[in-house]
């Protein structure tokens, strides 16, 4: 099965998800965003992105829609080899979220370091 292997220096985690949700707090503002993956091959492919509000440095691109409090747009990325995320105690950790379900992301490698890169890629599960 394909999913998501998830690794911050010597510790990892392998979860069979064949698409998942990214999400944190922007940092100044404190406003949501989060974005959409797919696994395609061994690529992720960014599917939609959004962004809970609006403020500095946080302006939604010109074809995004606003519905329902949410700007939603599709981001015009290349299919990704990896996501390289780093964790800090002086922000709020990201959130991995399926089926309806978030969980913080570092909560799924015990152990990490509290300033770390965590490397999101695609991998075959057992």
């Amino acid at each position: 099965m394909i999913g998501i292997c998830l690794a911050a220096g010597l510790i990892h985690a392998a979860l069979p998800l064949p698409s998942f949700t990214l999400a944190w707090m922007h940092s100044i503002e404190k406003i949501r965003w989060e974005e959409d993956y797919r696994i395609e091959g061994r690529r992720l492919i960014l599917t939609e992105a959004r962004i809970l509000g609006t403020g500095a440095g946080m302006e939604p691109p010109a074809d995004a829609v606003f519905k329902d409090g949410v700007y939603r747009y599709r981001p015009k990325l290349p299919p990704l080899k990896d996501l390289r995320l780093t964790q800090s105690p002086f922000t709020k950790g990201y959130e991995l979220c399926s089926a309806g379900h978030c969980r913080p992301l570092a909560g799924y490698l015990p152990g990490i370091a509290k300033i770390a890169v965590i490397t999101v890629t695609p991998c075959k599960v057992r």
